[in-house]
């Protein structure tokens, strides 16, 4: 072998950098597990304080000196092993998946000012909904929507704003105002990010994943460790958009509220009486008083007074008033009596009662009932949380408050001389010039400081504010004070990031999904190394084993040294490379088995097997190769870990399989050690096998015709069951104590979930529902998430027990929950049907560019197209029958695209052995090459599809339920790939290149 010192040098460093990158993750563990003791002591018979006590002690560790490399020339600090440990994703330690969308819609109205043109919020419109099935940005679409629905109307004078001033004057092209808004919307999303990302980082969350997405507006963010869900929500979801605002007091408009209550109260009235509501005339809506109601209504005024007064709802019904004459407070309301506040304060006839710059706002936190009859003579439960409604008074043209959030230079949280929390801000000079100027002209009131349409405090200014530096107060726990300084320093979002898809993995779930995710994988590993000292003798299965766990290695130290992220099917993805790693050992011994049987010795067999198996290691290589890069191109989240994995397995198994055993047998040959490479059972297994693989085609070919066929006749009738990744919804997985039906589950959520679609099934365990649903999918509510929790824990409160409460119930029985958008969904589907076309171009182009023969590459087609029709069959037929999921999702993707690598691995074995074979034996009939070639590589193709399946297997029994579904694809996949490769694939090359010789046979006649 050439360049041994070379190789021999570059493995040394490869397993030196590979310790040097796995050591932070074992003294990583090592602080841990001592974290983990000392929580444990100082716990003692409490259970609950043990994370608190070990955050603590993490946290005290950050800047501690942990590792000295050789012996102090580098001192690396726990924070720092930590940044350098091998990452585990959320579905193996917990945490929260989302990816957030700063739409440009919401972007391009806030550049208009939020422009109330009709043409140009029709064109908005227009422009959202091709968006859904479109692959162009939105810009573009809103360009040509604006030119459609006012083709005579010029941007211009919607974008015309103060602050575009400088670059959009009212002569501006259409063209150049699109020009200018896609620049600066560009300018907006980058601005998201950084604040997301500082937000994020203030966090404290350890080892944090924030990244741009290609698709515009796009950010993913992955928090490990996460347990307050809707904490993080409420945190990366508002936009910070900071006002103070001039307020009315109680006693200003108490008169306006009690004339408002009047008229809500007749008008209820009416709806009880027996009056014919149907006369009603739109001059209802002027109508000042009871009176003029009942003429316009054509009854008597009388009529009113045989309505039951108790029946009758009033705004006084649902908000109590304030008894505080110089308060901002005008009333307080349940959070369940508040929408309907809203809807009465929004009707016209009432806003005409009104002042007309008065706007409603609620305060963000409630007060007990104890505390609420200060501000109201009625009494209140104890139990009770009152929200407080303010009059906060909009006196600019344009809507805007007098001060805003973009003033702010700095915020922190700090602790009062009472001890309570509250908000330290400090303001920029203009800033600081108009809060003085406010405070002034408000001593004696009150000032409302509202963030993003809640009202946080409105302190009572006592004299001028100068120098820019004030306080919010709020009655905040110590988080939600660091939390809001946190927003308020990091800035104002330019618009709304809207969760569009959000996964969360509770860290039970999480622990169980590493347990059974490892112990699938040292079994499939231990099955391995077994079954190659079994079929290849003692002495070489041990070099095989040898370059697995160097393999195994290898992959780890990579994983580490890229700051790769190891998830579940990135697991799945390492165990299959143990499999498919074997074919290259499996490839070299055949042909060394091939080389010893003509009568060469040991070492000349060893340096002719190598040699001849490097063309096939190589193909079936790149291409399994090509098709984890489309993946990775292609997929998100884990199925990115998966293809990561996988191409980092690919590549360390070439290097293992063939480069580090041929070092093995140099030196074993040099100390002449005897070396076989098979057992007295398999040395003569396969010898003289001599199936005709060309004279039985149309047999197979038919057999597969049919099975084709029912599989297509599933498809058209029974179709795929689509999970929520192509068809957007919500997925919960919930444990219970005991086994609870599934279809109780389900007819008792469709209740709960008011009309929404409701799937229910057992996942794993008979104690594990798996619930989808599309209910709120479509909602841009920053409350949608919140109120599906909210009905799914009412819905299930009967099985889990009356005494356990909503939070109770999120942290301990709902084990995980994903949500996907319908926008997700859609790109979900578009960039699958692109990874499977692509994968299927490329590899026709690599054959065709390899053999230099497009019937080889039609031939390789043939059985792929074969394969995932077959699949997608099995699928169609049993997804009702089978108890885990086969739910279509990215996992059964990524599944797909591994099976179109491993069927082109097995075939361009097959097709490398074929063109060998005619290069070899030039005068001998087509028929018998193909025949000869296919039965001269049957060992190699049944090892390597034996031991692939025995990894699937042990994979699908002690795996974790999550990937069943995606283990069952690949079983199905790697049966089909192994048999089309010797039944569909050379038999279609067969046809053509003898349909091409017979051809050129003619010509010459």
């Amino acid at each position: 072998m050439q360049n041994k010192g070379a190789i021999r040098l570059f493995a040394i460093l490869l397993a030196l950098v590979s310790l040097y990158q796995l050591i932070f993750t074992f003294q990583a563990r090592r602080v841990e597990n001592k974290a983990e003791e000392v929580a444990q002591q100082k716990a003692g018979d409490n259970p609950e304080l043990v994370s608190e006590y070990k955050f603590q002690y993490l946290d005290s560790m950050k800047s501690e000196v942990v590792y000295n490399f050789l012996f102090g020339l580098r001192e690396y600090t726990y924070q720092e092993c930590k940044e350098r440990e091998i990452n585990f994703g959320l579905d193996l330690k917990g945490g929260m998946n989302m990816i957030l969308e700063v739409r440009v819609a919401d972007i391009v109205k806030a550049l208009s000012n939020y422009n109330q043109d009709e043409k140009f919020n029709n064109a908005i419109k227009l422009a959202r909904e091709r968006e859904k099935e479109s692959t162009r940005d939105f810009i573009s679409l809103f360009g040509e929507a604006f030119e459609e629905v006012a083709p005579e109307g010029r941007l211009a004078a919607i974008f015309n704003t103060v602050e575009l001033r400088d670059k959009i004057d009212y002569n501006s092209s259409n063209e150049e105002v699109i020009s200018v808004i896609r620049e600066e919307s560009r300018g907006a999303i980058n601005n998201a990010f950084n604040i997301l990302r500082t937000r994020i980082d203030r966090f404290g969350v350890a080892q944090p994943n924030i990244q741009r997405l290609e698709e515009a507006g796009r950010i993913l963010v992955e928090l490990p460790g996460i347990t307050d869900p809707e904490r993080v929500r409420d945190l990366l979801q508002g936009t910070a958009n900071l006002e103070f605002w001039e307020v009315y007091n109680q006693n200003e408009i108490f008169e306006a509220l009690m004339e408002a209550n009047q008229v809500i109260a007749e008008v209820n009235a009416l709806k009880h009486s027996d009056v014919d509501t149907s006369k009603v005339v739109p001059e209802v809506q002027a109508a000042e008083s009871a009176e003029d109601v009942a003429l316009l209504y054509e009854i008597e005024g009388d009529s009113l007074d045989t309505v039951d007064e108790e029946r009758v709802e009033s705004l006084f019904s649902h908000l109590a008033p304030s008894g505080r004459p110089a308060s901002p407070v005008v009333g307080l309301a349940t959070s369940r009596d508040t929408g309907k506040v809203n809807t009465y304060l929004a009707m016209e006839e009432i806003e005409s009662l009104l002042p007309r710059d008065v706007r409603f706002l609620w305060t963000v936190k409630p007060i007990p009932g104890s505390d609420a009859q200060y501000w109201t003579n009625q009494q209140f439960d104890e139990n009770d949380e009152l929200f407080q409604l303010i009059a906060i008074k909009v006196s600019s043209h344009d809507g805007r408050a007098p001060l805003e959030g973009d003033v702010v230079t700095g915020a922190r949280a700090i602790t009062s001389q009472s001890g309570a929390y509250e908000i330290e801000m400090s303001m920029n000079g203009e800033g600081a010039k108009t809060w003085a100027r406010l405070t002034k002209a408000n001593i004696e009131k009150s000032i409302a400081i509202v963030l993003d349409g809640y009202v946080y405090s409105f302190p009572t200014v006592q004299n001028e504010i100068t120098g820019g530096r004030s306080s919010i107060t709020g009655d905040f726990t110590p988080q939600e004070a660091k939390d809001l300084a946190n927003v308020l320093q990091s800035g104002k979002m330019p618009a709304p990031a809207r969760i569009v898809e959000d996964t969360v993995v509770g860290p039970s779930l999480g622990a169980e999904a590493v347990d059974a995710g490892f112990k699938s994988f040292i079994w499939a590993f231990i099955a391995v190394l077994i079954y190659m000292v079994l079929y290849y003798g003692f002495k070489a299965g041990l070099v095989a084993d040898f370059a697995l766990l160097a393999n195994m290695f290898f992959i780890m130290g990579v994983l580490a040294a890229f700051n790769a992220v190891l998830t579940l099917p990135g697991i799945a993805g390492i165990v299959l490379t143990i499999g498919m790693s074997v074919d290259a050992n499996v490839l070299i011994y055949e042909r060394i088995r091939e080389e010893l049987k003509a009568g060469k010795g040991l070492r000349l067999a060893i340096s002719d097997g190598y040699r001849n198996a490097f063309s096939a290691i190589i193909d079936a290589n790149v291409t399994t190769f090509l098709t984890g890069l489309i993946l990775f191109m292609f997929g998100t989240g884990p199925i990115k870990g998966f293809a990561t994995t996988l191409m980092i397995g690919i590549a360390t198994s070439f290097f293992s399989a063939f480069f580090i055993t041929r070092l093995i047998y140099e030196s074993l040959l040099k100390s002449k050690v005897d070396i076989k490479f098979g057992s007295e059972w398999t040395k003569n297994l396969f010898k003289g096998a001599h199936i005709l693989f060309i004279e039985k085609r149309k047999f197979f070919m038919i057999i597969s015709g049919v099975v084709m066929l029912l599989g297509v006749a599933s498809l058209g009738m029974r179709g795929l069951q689509q999970g929520i990744d192509f068809t957007g919804g919500r997925s919960f997985v919930v444990r219970f104590e005991n086994p609870v039906p599934a279809t109780d589950i389900q007819s008792t959520l469709k209740d709960a979930f008011e009309g929404a679609t409701v799937e229910a099934k057992t996942f794993g365990g008979d104690n594990q529902i798996r619930i989808t649903t599309n209910y709120l999918v479509d909602s841009d509510s920053e409350s949608a998430d919140q109120e599906a929790e909210t009905k799914l824990y009412e819905g299930l409160k009967q099985y889990v027990g009356a005494d356990v409460d909503h939070d109770t119930f999120l942290s301990e029985h709902r084990m995980s929950s994903q949500k996907v958008g319908p926008t997700i969904a859609a790109d979900i589907r578009n960039k699958a049907g692109y990874a499977i076309f692509f994968s299927f171009v490329v590899i026709f182009l690599y054959i065709l560019i390899r053999f230099r023969n497009w019937e080889f590459g039609l031939g390789a087609l043939g059985a792929v197209a074969h394969d995932v029709l077959i699949v997608l069959g099995v699928f169609s037929l049993l997804y009702s029958f089978m108890p885990f999921s086969m739910e279509i999702d990215q996992s059964f993707i990524a599944a797909i695209l591994t099976v179109i690598g491993y069927s082109i691995n097995d075939t361009v074995v097959v097709f490398d052995r074929i063109r060998e074979y005619r290069g070899l034996y030039p005068k001998r009939d087509l028929k018998e090459i193909f025949n000869l070639a296919m039965n001269s590589t049957i060992s190699r193709t049944l090892n390597t599809s034996l031991t692939t399946l025995v990894v699937l297997l042990v994979i699908f029994i002690f795996g974790s339920e999550v990937i069943q579904g995606f283990v069952f694809a690949l079983i199905v996949g790697v049966v089909v790939g192994t048999y089309s490769s010797l039944f569909i694939a050379s038999p279609i090359a067969f046809n053509f290149i003898e349909k091409r010789i017979a051809n050129k046979a003619k010509k010459k006649k």
